[in-house]
């Protein structure tokens, strides 16, 4: 049994250790970076913006009454932290419609981010088209054999070619 959890330590240590799992963990730790400065963005910043153009309400606590209890009057529910303290149910689309704007700046920063690193990724890379080889061979006229440029005489039909041309310099 021993060997069996050997085994198993040693696959684990060899699948913890191979890069894609390292670039993976250093991944998940940059993008919990990056979803606390979006969340910054949009809590700190944007919200606050659309609460001042919806009347200076704090948009995140907007919310919809669904379900009163018994004893509790709708009066009484002047805020979502009062309605969750009097075990009102409620529908918080103020809370979704937050959510749904960190994801789509999130989406934007995550895809300028990919833009940026495959500009750059790129930059180093020199995007030269390669000019066509140059025929190293040409077709035998007689019998139309593939043959060497220099090749005077056919080596297939053995026909007299013409000489290849000389370039004058």
């Amino acid at each position: 049994m021993s060997e069996k959890k050997k085994g198993i330590l040693a696959e684990f240590k060899e699948f913890a250790l191979r890069g894609n799992v390292m670039d993976l963990a250093i991944g998940v730790i940059i993008g919990a970076a990056f979803q606390a400065i979006v969340t910054s963005l949009i809590n700190d910043l944007i919200m606050p913006l659309v609460g001042l153009i919806t009347g200076g309400v704090n948009f995140q606590d907007q919310f919809a009454i669904l379900k009163l209890p018994e004893g509790v009057d709708a009066a009484q529910v002047t805020s979502l932290a009062a309605a969750q303290e009097l075990g009102v149910t409620t529908l918080n689309y103020g809370a979704f419609v937050t959510a749904v704007i960190n994801f789509l700046l999130m989406a934007v920063v995550v895809f300028c981010l990919v833009k940026t690193i495959n500009r750059l990724s790129n930059l180093g890379r020199k995007k030269e088209e390669e000019a066509p080889a140059e025929p190293t061979t040409k077709v035998c006229p007689h019998c139309c054999s593939e043959i060497p440029l220099e090749a005077t005489r056919c080596p297939h039909c053995t026909s007299e070619l013409e000489a290849p041309a000389k370039e004058e310099e």
